[in-house]
């Protein structure tokens, strides 16, 4: 009998949980990326997970990421929420051990007359006194007195107590310590996925700037074009050769262009301002990029992936998958409050009437107190708990499906525009080599009285149109490498170091 009942009482002991076991939910997306004309063949795919420094080649865009890292005020943000989380988890998790206190007590008792007063015990037959002069226990019993005694009026305590530690036999406090670990680790990854972001959104702002100076430059040139195109026209009505419209058309030329100009400079003070916003320090403009065609070719192209799967390694999933499994363990804790609670409390320590006694064999003591409860009317109270936290484990499994959902769209997307901007952007080039020769030739036809003013004039506005579809399209190519290597997010470089539990790997953190 011995023997069958201590491995029983060592396994309540140890404690069970109520926790449902996690399975990872299938990824309700494709195995692969989507095929057709509109993306690349799978035979050019790998995915390595390349890091920022690997992706942006510029020293200045790298050098603008690493002081965003430092400065960046999100990012302040999320490390103080990171700390906080951990914090959190330290705190619960602190439930699973006796919480011990010491205390020290001394007191001192007298009459009015400098007499102390202890209470004499009576005896009986059957019993004992009080110190109240009654006898109580049984019959014969002599009361109890009290007297004025010589001893010490001193007494002198030190203890060590745990008071009501709660012996987890049914996994509740464990459940809700995975549950706060859990989203500690959910807290990291968002931290994570701010940095990917950041990182993104600076690259971005940055090609823009690079792209609006190209605008600034095109700008800049149709509008001398257009002086002298003004100037000309001005000396051939004054010499009776051409009409007043095309005067005032070459001035209507001038006048866009001059306005496109301003708008350019306003663009570029702008992407000075959201740059600083995202760096959180003044940017140096010598970081900054003469041009769309400076700044393009240091964005890596990021090839395609045939397995979809690289997608549980984004750190919004990540985040997801930990928040449903701090779901899952908080249906543990909800399910364990169902079950009756043994707590115990103990105290260990010395009691004397005189400080050099205090530690002798007499003066030691100890206590202890077990008390177990049950709940049992709540109104329902306890089921209705069970039920909240399943529900909203449901919710975050849906939660989790969607994230993949939007992860693989946006994957998708981009990688249709990686598939088809190469191919645009040659379109534009030619379009923009066919409209240069075109106003070169009307205009040289125009000054020689061969081609109407009109036909020099619409050549001159394709020109420019092309110029800026052309720069355009390499910033859509541009922002588009950028969004590719945010949207697959497998940069280590911006793991948290001694602030994150786990590194990234392929795949989500195994629960």
């Amino acid at each position: 009998m011995r023997r069958s009942v201590l491995p029983l009482a060592a396994a309540l002991l140890a404690g069970c949980s109520m926790t449902p076991a996690y399975e990872r939910p299938t990824a309700v997306v494709p195995s692969s990326w989507p095929v057709g004309d509109a993306y690349l063949r799978q035979s050019e795919a790998s995915l390595p997970a390349l890091t920022f420094e690997q992706v942006f080649t510029a020293p200045g865009l790298r050098t603008l990421v690493g002081q965003a890292l430092v400065n960046n005020r999100d990012l302040r943000i999320a490390a103080a929420n990171i700390r906080a989380a951990r914090a959190q988890y330290r705190i619960q998790r602190a439930d699973l051990l006796p919480q011990v206190d010491a205390s020290g007590r001394y007191s001192y008792r007298g009459t009015g007359d400098g007499a102390s007063t202890i209470a004499v015990p009576g005896a009986g037959a059957g019993g004992t006194g009080t110190g109240t002069g009654t006898g109580t226990g049984g019959t014969g019993g002599t009361g109890g007195t009290i007297v004025t005694s010589g001893r010490s009026p001193s007494s002198f305590s030190l203890d060590l107590g745990a008071t009501a530690f709660e012996l987890d036999l049914f996994g509740r406090i464990r459940s809700l310590t995975e549950a706060e670990q859990n989203r500690y680790f959910a807290t990291e990854a968002g931290a994570r996925a701010t940095r990917l972001t950041l990182v993104g959104d600076i690259a971005e702002a940055w090609a823009t700037y690079g792209a609006d100076r190209s605008l600034m430059t095109v700008a800049e040139a149709t509008a001398a074009s257009a002086r002298r195109s003004v100037t000309l026209t001005r000396a051939r009505l004054q010499g009776g050769i051409a009409p007043r419209t095309d005067l005032r058309q070459a001035e209507q030329i001038l006048a866009t262009a001059e306005s496109d100009l301003a708008e350019q400079r306003t663009r570029l003070a702008q992407d000075i301002n959201a740059l600083q916003l995202l760096v959180g320090a003044p940017v140096d403009p010598a970081l900054l990029p003469g041009s769309i065609d400076v700044a393009l070719p240091t964005i890596a192209n990021l090839p395609a992936g045939i397995d979809s799967g690289i997608l549980l390694r984004r750190p919004d999933v990540v985040q997801a998958e930990y928040e449903l499994l701090a779901a899952n363990a908080d249906i543990g804790a909800a399910r364990a409050a169902l079950f009756p609670r043994l707590s115990l409390t103990g105290l260990v320590g010395f009691a004397s009437d005189a400080l050099r006694t205090l530690f002798t064999g007499g003066a030691f003591s100890y206590s202890a107190a077990p008390s177990l409860s049950y709940p049992i009317f709540r109104a329902g109270a306890g089921r209705a708990g069970v039920e909240f936290s399943r529900a909203r484990r449901d919710a975050l499994l849906a939660t989790y499906e969607r994230t993949i959902q939007s992860a693989f769209r946006e994957v998708a997307d981009a990688l249709a525009r990686q598939g088809t901007i190469a191919e645009q952007t040659r379109a534009e080039q030619a379009n923009l080599v066919a409209a240069q020769d075109t106003f070169r030739l009307t205009e040289a036809r125009y000054r020689g009285g061969i081609d109407t003013f009109l036909t020099s004039l619409d050549a001159q506005r394709s020109y420019y149109g092309a110029q800026q579809r052309l720069v355009a399209t390499q910033l859509v190519a541009a922002t588009n490498r950028v969004t590719l290597y945010r949207t697959l997010g497998g940069d280590s470089l911006l793991e948290a170091g001694p602030n994150g539990p786990v590194p990234v790997t392929d795949t989500a953190p195994a629960p």
